[in-house]
């Protein structure tokens, strides 16, 4: 049955996930919509096989394109998900029962989600991981500053139940090119605002990130897979302040020609 409910997703050359996406909303949406920033694979065709409004839309960064697609939705509900995203079937059961009869006062859902890592369900350094993802239209908003924007409410939130399930990086080169893309991208943004390399946070946070994954979130528990994870989140956070020094260095650089 179809509710009140529009799916917001916004992609680039996402074949490998979207119809896997799409597949777990098709039966829940009135309406998906997605927008799509130059995509060179099947990712349009596989959007119009399930009946998307699909958009083309130049990258305007994370925040503006999530609320570009988020302003093309109809519905008074949006859920604004990832092509690496699927709901599971608890998830949408709760959906559909929030949606049949919304409780008072509720603006916004909090959803848990679940990511997958190197063949294997992650049930603690990344776990439990609530997102706001389904919210009233009409009071929400995409805020923050890029890569990692998120959803703003002006009501209050509640909470779902069932996982988002994340189908998180294809294999580890994939992982460290995100990681060194939402680096430099976040490193970008901060340097803009006056924000510059920390000589304290240089040396000490890639440790001070590696200890509370490995201990506050329980790494060791999902064993070698989880100590990467740590060693990697350790990178980003050192990736970001050397990130921040290469912009002042650039600042810096005078051309002279050669005596």
């Amino acid at each position: 049955m179809e509710i009140p409910l529009s799916v917001s997703i916004i992609t680039l050359n996402e074949e490998r996930n979207l119809e896997r996406c799409l597949r777990s909303v098709a039966d829940l949406a009135s309406e998906i919509v997605v927008v799509d920033s130059g995509s060179s694979d099947a990712t349009e065709e596989i959007a119009r096989r399930y009946g998307a409004r699909f958009f083309s839309k130049q990258w305007l960064g994370n925040v503006a394109q999530n609320q570009f697609s988020f302003d093309q939705c109809k519905q008074p509900w949006v859920l604004s998900i990832d092509a690496d995203e699927a709901l599971s079937a608890t998830l949408c059961d709760s959906i559909r029962q929030v949606m049949a009869a919304p409780q008072d006062g509720c603006d916004g859902w909090l959803i848990n989600r679940r990511t997958r890592y190197l063949g294997r369900w992650m049930w603690h350094v990344w776990y439990p991981e609530r997102r706001l993802r389904l919210v009233r239209r009409e009071s929400s908003k995409w805020v923050g500053p890029d890569p990692h924007g998120h959803l703003e409410v002006s009501g209050p939130v509640c909470k779902l139940n069932g996982d988002l399930l994340h189908y998180t990086y294809r294999d580890l080169d994939d992982q460290f090119a995100k990681l060194i893309s939402y680096a430099r991208t976040t490193s970008a943004v901060k340097y803009s605002k006056g924000v510059r390399m920390n000589p304290f946070k240089l040396l000490w946070s890639p440790w001070l990130r590696f200890l509370r994954d490995m201990v506050l979130k329980s790494a060791w528990k999902e064993g070698y897979r989880g100590i990467m994870i740590a060693y990697a989140g350790a990178f980003s956070s050192f990736m970001k302040q050397a990130y921040l020094y290469e912009l002042e260095c650039r600042e810096r650089e005078t051309d002279h020609d050669p005596q």
